[in-house]
């Protein structure tokens, strides 16, 4: 599978099949991350893999969205450090979780972002010293093959914007013409 395919075929999966993510797997993926650009090349991150059911429970009830995360096999923590990037460090951790997302889908493997949770029990939780920062977490796993309705029913209310809407040539004003 190239980039493109990968790009394609990733989406926000909720479901997961109940079986373990191999360690191998999971160690590419981090490596995925590990090669993820940052400024300076400081790395201000830190990736917290969570299997155990009862602290995945523990995370998926901090916040009001991300219920599913109980159920997925993997949940990834992405820990920023405030401190080593104060400028860069949520966007250069941001930039290495997706470089995981990616990688996820290469390996046969879905995610979902998740932004709606606790911070203050999470890091509470993972033992995440004060000085550090949840930036988001992943849920992570093999996906459990349905038909979402509901994804069905958002696609048509909210389609993916055209290329003329998302990019300009020049200016703001001046919208991307794809070639023909």
């Amino acid at each position: 599978m190239d980039l493109y395919d990968a790009l394609r075929a990733r989406r926000s999966v909720r479901t997961y099949e109940d079986r373990p993510v191999p360690r191998e797997a999971l160690s590419r993926l981090l490596e995925a991350a590990r090669q993820a650009p940052s400024a300076n090349n400081l790395m201000p991150w830190r990736f917290i893999v969570v299997t155990d059911p009862g602290i995945k429970a523990a995370i998926a009830a901090s916040g009001t969205y991300g219920k599913f995360l109980a159920q997925a096999p993997v949940a990834i923590a992405a820990i920023g450090d405030e401190a080593a990037s104060s400028k860069w460090y949520a966007v250069d951790t941001a930039i290495a979780l997706e470089h995981i997302a990616l990688a996820a889908v290469v390996e046969g493997l879905g995610s979902c972002w998740i932004g709606s949770f606790d911070e203050a029990k999470v890091k509470k939780l993972l033992d995440v010293p004060a000085d550090q920062r949840v930036v988001a977490l992943l849920a992570l796993g093999y996906p459990k093959e349905r038909i979402d309705l509901a994804k069905i029913a958002n696609a048509f209310i909210h389609p993916t914007k055209g290329i003329e809407r998302i990019a300009a040539e020049g200016s703001f004003s001046k919208p991307w013409k794809p070639e023909r």
